[in-house]
């Protein structure tokens, strides 16, 4: 029976069915709607795809409708350009014959340079937390029987909150969060797969963030909550199958719209990839 990473790579794993044509498919236990960092991995999957011999540092792209997971997605990819240091995408994501998502990676040839960086946040380290799985699982049983067997599924992302909130009653609390997470297991050494499952995993808990200090979240049925645009960039090599630190903040909320941004860092205090993103977050009365 195959892993929960097994199933994570082969998500990733896309299918080529023409030249620059790729062809991605989703979980079957997805609930309404496609998960974005699926979208945006496998996107970003499709570009490195058609890209030899170099990294890419950086993916802006914008959510525009909701994916359907019981139908496959197309990737399409746009060759913008092969220049002598640096090479650009166009990928569209394609279902039932309309556009859901756009991004837009640019790669470069490996360099060395100048060298700086913010220091990473002092907090408490994974080991001896509660893990999200283990946090969900305490509540499920107080969750509607309609949400209970989603919220409490397996997930190929283990989690740990270094401040976990109480998901059923959140109190309202600073714009931030500090959250440990890793795949469990071992992924193949090649960067696009790093890098692809990276950009899952940061799409998890970034929007999150911006509803903290309004007591509410996701759990509310009063809650509509969407990411509109996702951008990342990659600064230093990591392996996201050991525990990186995803530190969250929310600068601004306004307009039924939450900002959010987040630095990586891995256990030795590197910064290896920051995001920042802007999503729906509309409290219908």
């Amino acid at each position: 029976m195959p892993t929960q990473l097994d199933v994570l790579v082969a998500l990733l794993d896309l299918e080529p069915i023409e030249v620059n044509l790729f062809r991605g498919h989703s979980p079957v236990d997805r609930w309404q709607r496609v998960f974005g960092g699926q979208v945006i991995g496998q996107a970003l999957m499709a570009a490195t795809r058609t890209v030899d011999d170099r990294v890419c540092h950086s993916l802006h792209a914008y959510f525009l409708r909701p994916g359907d997971p019981k139908v496959p997605i197309l990737y399409q990819v746009d060759r913008a350009r092969d220049g002598r240091s640096f090479t650009s995408r166009r990928v569209v994501a394609i279902q039932h014959g309309k556009q859901i998502f756009n991004l837009a990676a640019s790669f470069q040839v490996v360099e060395t340079g100048l060298d700086h960086q913010v220091d990473m946040p002092d907090v408490a380290g994974p080991e001896g937390l509660s893990s999200d799985a283990e946090i969900r699982q305490a509540i499920a049983g107080d969750l509607p029987e309609k949400f209970r067997a989603f919220f409490s599924r397996s997930r190929p992302i283990e989690l740990r909150p270094v401040e976990p909130l109480n998901l059923l009653h959140p109190p309202a609390a600073a714009p931030k969060q500090n959250i440990w997470f890793r795949v469990p297991g071992t992924l193949p050494d090649e960067v696009a797969i790093q890098q692809s499952v990276l950009a899952y995993m940061s799409d998890m808990t970034l929007l999150d963030t911006s509803t903290n200090p309004h007591a509410i979240n996701f759990l509310n049925p009063k809650m509509q909550a969407a990411s509109l645009d996702h951008a990342m960039w990659f600064h230093r090599p990591f392996r996201a199958d050991q525990w990186l630190l995803y530190a969250q903040d929310s600068p601004s909320a306004s307009g039924a719209r939450g900002f959010s941004r987040g630095s990586i860092f891995d256990t030795a205090g590197r910064l290896v990839a920051s995001v920042a993103q802007e999503g729906l977050i509309r409290v219908h009365e």
